[in-house]
C-alpha cells in the first residue's frame, strides 16, 4: 500500500508531504470562519476528487461576488445543504482556480493570500498574475 498526497505522489517514506503554497513554502490556513476548502478544513488543499481545483485563497469583495453571481456562480447565497454559509465582503474563501482566472481576465479578480494558495493553482494561473492581487 502506498500513501499519496491526493495527486498520486507519495514521498517514498510512507508519509504524505506537507502541501506547498505558490511561493514554495508550507501551505497556510486560508480561513476557518467560514470554514473553507474543498475538504472543509480551512486549507486550499486539493486532491484527485477536487475536480474544480479549489486552490486560491481569496478575500471576497462585493464587486467580485456580484461578478461571480452574474457568471452563474452564486457565492453569496447560503446553501446549508452543502454546508455553505454564503460569503460576504471580507470573507476569505478557497476559490476554484479557473473561476479566479475568469475574474482576472474580466478585470474583477479578488485579492489573494499567496501563503494560503496551493501550488496546484499554478497549473491554471500565472504567479505574476496572482502577485498583482496579493495581500499579506
Amino acid at each position: 500500500m502506498s500513501i499519496t498526497n491526493g495527486n498520486g505522489n507519495g514521498n517514498g517514506n510512507g508519509f504524505r508531504p506537507k502541501p506547498k503554497n505558490v511561493l514554495g513554502g508550507e501551505l497556510k490556513v486560508c480561513c476557518t470562519s467560514p470554514l473553507t476548502g474543498f475538504y472543509r478544513d480551512g486549507y486550499c488543499k486539493t486532491g484527485a476528487d477536487d475536480r474544480g481545483s479549489h486552490t486560491i485563497c481569496i478575500i471576497a469583495t462585493d464587486d467580485f461576488l456580484a461578478f461571480s453571481k452574474s457568471r452563474g456562480n452564486d457565492l453569496s447565497t447560503p446553501r446549508p445543504e452543502f454546508n455553505f454559509p454564503g460569503l460576504k465582503a471580507g470573507d476569505k474563501w478557497c476559490l476554484v482556480a479557473l473561476r479566479w482566472k475568469e475574474a482576472f481576465d474580466a478585470g474583477m479578480a479578488p485579492e489573494v493570500v499567496l501563503e494560503a494558495t496551493h501550488e496546484a493553482a499554478l497549473q491554471h494561473v500565472q504567479l505574476e498574475d496572482l502577485r498583482k492581487y496579493q495581500v499579506d
